[in-house]
């Protein structure tokens, strides 16, 4: 066979050259068969394709590329984050050993890609190093324990640290970049969400994380890693800080992960939609539906908060709760009380913990009034079991967002207003609201401050043995039986309120669970004093709105 001419000269390249193969080989081809063979296995798009990647990447070994490694750590936190989602395979598991190398993942000391100096990449705030004040994010290390560095990478400076006794002794040379006076410190914020840095892949070093539990109040001592802040548990004495993972990325990954159960509505029986346990063995039971909307969600019509028509349950869901910055707060004498919301389960024994309330200072505490379209009755008064209005004014003040829950039984309206609240705590009472937990983020402002008490049910072994001789009524607003609890209704009861507290429990202040009611009462009493008297912690926004 004849030398084959490359066409265009030596630069000409591979692509070009198998492309011309077959018309120079058609003279030395016997066979048409063998011609459109030739053809077909040098015209295959596949082989392009691998011949196009082979010269991409002869072109770019020509270049001596350098690889991009700015936010490296943050795109390699992403990644794993990711790659956590997936069913963990024998490459993802090789994938992630390899994203959580120090080298990797950047410690509190770095190698300058450009100039292949160590540097200080963190200072861990409260520690040692910033105590002494001496070395400063950007300062290059030369020597730790007269060991020189600069030709050693980032992991094995860490293993000599790790093998030292007694004093270390470093040698830098000082950044020059100047630093402004730090107001970091005086951050406060509330966890919204469990977190432990054993359990986070992403974390630069576990061994730094710092853990806490929702409800947590932690004091943020850096923020200068958009990655990890740096923070400490309020109050503690420890000066130390450890990381954690900052608002932006914790909201990132939770919104990629968030559970499905948050977006299930609660399923509660009809027949039971405006009933509440008695709260005792006595066979003592009470209606719920005067003093509260407790209303089954089978349809549009049947709960409605003041906010509905712009923002329905679905969006509560896109709220991801990470952290909320907050600020002590306490009472003063000539402010008017706080609202406390009450949030619980159907037959949790939340009305009956609310009556007791209400008897045992009645100049103290307060209920609203609610507002009804149905006829008053020849016992009833306006103003005191309900606020009697036309269902035109009614429908008007629905468009004009003045309820904060209301309902439709029977063709009558029945709702909450706002300004019966404002009422109640007008005449410098406590006011007592019993609401659905999702109406809970609509209420929570500089003008109302509520704080917000979840009423949980005990194990469903405790609810079989203290409710085996109580009931529950089963009437919505005319008199009826009242039936004991079935099994049903345990199950309907614990399932209700651990769907509230995992899609609402961010924004609860306390919970108590109602396993015995006098000591359900004592413990609400007791917070009710203490909500008085002491500080506690609030949105930022509600003082300074």
């Amino acid at each position: 066979m004849p030398a084959l001419s490359t066409g265009s000269g030596s630069d000409t390249g591979l692509y070009e050259l198998l492309a011309a193969l077959p018309g120079q080989l058609q003279p030395h081809v016997d066979s048409q068969e063998d011609l459109t063979f030739l053809w077909d296995m040098f015209g295959e798009k596949s082989l392009h394709s691998l011949v196009k990647i082979h010269e991409k990447l002869h072109y770019y070994e020509k270049q001596n590329p350098v690889p991009i490694l700015h936010g490296a750590a943050v795109l390699a936190d992403d990644l794993a984050e990711e790659l956590q989602n997936k069913p963990l395979n024998s490459e993802i598991r090789e994938l992630l050993k390899l994203l959580s190398k120090p080298n990797v993942k950047g410690a509190t000391i770095k190698k300058d890609e450009q100039t292949g100096a160590i540097v200080v990449a963190r200072i861990m705030r409260g520690g040692a190093a910033d105590r002494s004040g001496l070395i400063h994010v950007g300062d290059e290390l030369r020597e730790v324990n007269g060991i020189p560095v600069e030709d050693k990478r980032p992991e094995e400076i860490i293993q000599i640290l790790a093998q030292s006794q007694g004093a270390i002794t470093f040698k830098i040379i000082p950044s020059i970049k100047e630093e402004t006076p730090s107001k970091e410190g005086k951050m406060f914020i509330k966890a919204l969400f469990d977190y432990n840095p054993n359990e986070d892949k992403a974390i630069p070093c576990k061994e730094a994380g710092l853990s806490f539990k929702k409800g947590d109040i932690l004091q943020i001592m850096s923020q200068d890693d958009a990655t990890w802040w740096q923070a400490k548990h309020a109050g503690d004495a420890n000066p130390r800080a450890g990381l954690i993972p900052s608002k932006h990325f914790q909201e990132r990954r939770l919104a990629l992960r968030r559970p499905e159960i948050l977006v299930q509505p609660f399923k509660v029986s009809s027949r039971k939609s405006y009933a509440e346990y008695a709260g005792n063995n006595s066979g003592t039971y009470i209606a719920g539906f005067r003093r509260s909307f407790r209303l089954s969600r089978k349809d549009k019509k049947t709960n409605k908060s003041m906010y509905e028509c712009k923002k329905s349950d679905q969006y509560d869901t896109a709220d991801v709760p990470t952290y909320e910055e907050v600020t002590p707060y306490r009472r003063q004498t000539n402010e008017k009380y706080r609202l406390v919301v009450l949030v619980g389960p159907v037959g949790v024994g939340l009305n009956e913990l609310k009556r007791k309330l209400l008897i045992s200072d009645t100049q103290h505490y307060g209920v609203t009034v609610p507002h009804t379209t149905r006829a008053k009755r020849s016992q009833e008064s306006d103003g005191v079991e309900y606020i009697f209005i036309s269902k035109h004014l009614f429908e008007t003040d629905v468009q004009n967002n003045k309820f904060i829950e209301y309902g439709e039984y029977k063709n009558n309206y029945y709702g909450t207003s706002i300004d019966s609240v404002r009422s109640v705590l007008a005449k410098n009472k406590v006011c007592l609201l019993d609401v659905q937990p999702h109406t809970v983020k609509h209420l929570r402002t500089l003008e109302f401050k509520p704080y917000v008490i979840f009423i949980k049910p005990p194990s469903i072994e405790r609810l079989r043995e203290t409710r085996k001789n109580a009931k529950i009524i089963s009437s919505r607003d005319d008199q009826g039986a009242a039936k004991p609890f079935t099994e049903e209704d345990f199950q309907d009861m614990i399932k209700s309120a651990q769907i509230m507290e995992n899609q609402y429990g961010h924004l609860f202040d306390k919970i108590i669970v109602n396993d015995d009611l006098t000591v359900a009462f004592n413990e609400l009493k007791t917070t009710f004093d203490k909500l008085e008297t002491e500080a506690h912690w609030v949105p930022v926004s509600w003082l300074h709105s």
